[in-house]
């Protein structure tokens, strides 16, 4: 089998800008095409001139597949499709088919309206790319062509994320995108087929070090500094991303106001309620079983505690508030323009819910940097800051589960620091004996191919092996088969061989082998034809000469002349059963004769 080549355009020793290039049996598959916020140049983009030199990608990809939403995942979408060019046929699940072209228009609109890029995608690219999209469900296997297939498996993280399997003939590969090994207030716990075992899997390893606290008790601790806060007549600001953390916090906040009956105000984003509700309501089979079975009762996302802020001059507003804004990293849009009116306020908070990319604001906030320039000007940081990781990603127990249940025979890490995958690279080499790739952007790395092939077998074939096998717990039996191999449609059968030989006109040989025995007394063949009856061949055969087993592959026959002695004959199919034959038969004539 030729090898799986693969090279990281983006992802690859760094968080963002998401694009997996794969070429495996003579076929071509990007995965993900992210943006990156730490860059506000040409590196923002993936550099798609390594596939095709600069020309059109059509001629060089067989399809594009999208895990989810996230601007890191999706962003570059339409600058490759409509841009640098590529009309083949792009994947992605129901839930993000809706969602991405909103968070895209929002990415957009913060590029060329407010940082006044001109050299962007437009509205209509956005409109022209998703025409391209071909929605898939589920567990759904879809056949990109007459070699190239992919399926999705439900990957938490956020709506619609999913983990991709690619498979070409009979190599494939598991691409996770960003998942969540454990369930959250809004979702499930990403799954994939037990033993799936694809020849690579690409996994993130955004946590690849950190193995996550209680989540009740981060809970706690979350409430309680913004109860702290708000109580000594200060704001908290969230940032957040419109859909996924946003929806949990939200749910987390307004349980607690409840509970309390706080009166003090929080609100998020304009136009996030309403879109949210919308996509949450539309698609609650992606939610999780809580949520799904209040749904018909009460809809968990109508907050009465939480509303929408409707005023941005509400900020300016003196007094406690709780703000959940977006983008979730402080890289731009609103959640900067509050950040930099409540800053210098020691009163304040700021409580980073997630994992921020290097360069952005809101990893320089984590850093502890106490003045940061944003827009020529010079900031003090004076509010207090709390990092207090929600981040729906696996961390290090989860990453190691998905192995543990996938059973990959190779392992490459992207969206990670390049030391943490390096930690977590020699855990899993040590723990699981398989092969760990973490290769930076533009590096390719060869996965040799797999001679394993998988191959249906008829239940009767595999019937006839059990009993046919001697063992008693027949946990590993012999299986006696013709593999039949049909050129023209190079497709493979699994037959008897008598089926075989019937097919083929061919006459089957077999060998017999014979030997005496003598017994210490008188054969008792009623016995010995009882015992073989129970425990050997229920269709076992009393006649005047002997005993016929397995329709005449064992035969015990009488020796004219001499009650002690028999002779055993047995085909070479049946050396394995020789024996408890001859126990059997020692046993009716009171041992073996000396």
């Amino acid at each position: 089998m030729a090898d799986i080549k693969v090279v990281p355009l983006g992802a690859g020793q760094d968080v963002g800008r998401s694009c997996i290039l794969i070429s495996m049996g003579g076929k071509n598959i990007m995965l993900d095409c992210g943006m990156h916020m730490g860059f506000q140049d040409d590196r923002k983009f993936p550099d798609f001139s390594y596939i095709s030199g600069g020309g059109r990608l059509t001629d060089f990809l067989d399809c594009v597949i999208i895990s989810h939403f996230h601007l890191d995942h999706c962003g570059s979408l339409p600058h490759m499709s409509e841009i640098v060019g590529y009309d083949g046929p792009i994947y992605m699940t129901y839930p993000t088919k809706a969602i991405a072209p909103v968070l895209l228009e929002d990415y957009r609109k913060v590029q060329t309206d407010i940082r006044g890029d001109q050299n962007f995608f437009t509205s209509e690219h956005i409109k022209r790319c998703i025409k391209k999209v071909i929605a898939v469900n589920l567990h759904e296997i879809i056949q990109v062509d007459e070699t190239l297939s992919i399926r999705a498996f439900y990957a938490g993280h956020v709506l619609g994320a999913a983990m991709f399997e690619v498979r070409v003939g009979c190599q494939s590969i598991l691409y996770t995108g960003d998942f969540n090994m454990t369930p959250d207030r809004h979702l499930g716990a990403a799954r994939v087929l037990p033993g799936l075992k694809p020849d690579l899997l690409i996994s993130e390893s955004t946590y690849a070090t950190t193995i996550r606290d209680s989540k009740r008790a981060r809970e706690r601790d979350f409430l309680k500094k913004v109860h702290d806060t708000v109580m000594n007549g200060g704001k908290v600001l969230i940032p957040v991303f419109a859909l996924g953390r946003a929806q949990e916090l939200c749910i987390l906040l307004e349980s607690y106001w409840e509970r309390l009956d706080l009166k003090i105000p929080v609100f998020f984003s304009q136009g996030l309620a309403g879109k949210a509700n919308a996509y949450y309501r539309l698609f609650i089979n992606w939610t999780n079983e809580k949520i799904k079975r209040t749904f018909v009762h009460r809809n968990m996302f109508d907050f009465k505690h939480i509303s929408a802020l409707s005023d941005y001059n509400a900020v300016e507003m003196p007094g406690p508030m709780v703000l959940l804004s977006t983008p979730g990293m402080l890289h731009g849009g609103h959640s900067l323009q509050v950040f930099k009116k409540w800053c210098s306020d020691p009163k304040n908070m700021i409580i980073m819910p997630g994992y921020c990319v290097a360069g952005t604001v809101g990893a320089k906030v984590i850093g502890g940097m106490k003045q940061i320039e944003m827009d020529g000007r010079m900031f003090e940081i004076n509010l207090g800051v709390e990092y207090m990781s929600f981040s729906a990603h696996a961390d290090a127990k989860g990453i190691m589960q998905l192995i543990r249940d996938c059973e990959p025979r190779n392992v490459m890490f992207v969206h990670g620091e390049a030391g943490k995958m390096e930690f977590l690279k020699e855990k899993v080499e040590k723990e699981f004996g398989v092969r760990v790739y973490k290769p930076a952007n533009g590096e390719t790395v060869s996965i040799p191919g797999s001679l394993e092939m998988e191959v249906d077998v008829p239940i009767e074939l595999v019937e006839r092996s059990i009993v046919m096998d001697p063992t008693p717990s027949k946990r590993a039996c012999p299986f006696r088969a013709s593999l039949l191999l049909d050129k023209s449609s190079s497709s493979m059968d699994v037959i008897s061989c008598e089926s075989a030989a019937a097919q083929f006109a061919f006459q089957i040989h077999t060998i017999t082998h014979s030997e005496y025995v003598s017994t210490m007394k008188e054969l008792a063949w009623e016995e010995l034809h009882y015992e073989i009856h129970y425990t050997v061949d229920r269709e076992a055969q009393m006649k005047r000469d002997g005993i016929e087993i397995f329709h005449g592959d064992i035969v015990i026959m009488k020796i004219k002349d001499d009650a002690r002695k028999v002779e055993l004959m047995w085909t070479e199919n049946m050396d394995s059963w020789y024996p408890v034959i001859m126990d059997h038969i020692k046993k009716a004539g009171g041992g073996e004769a000396a």
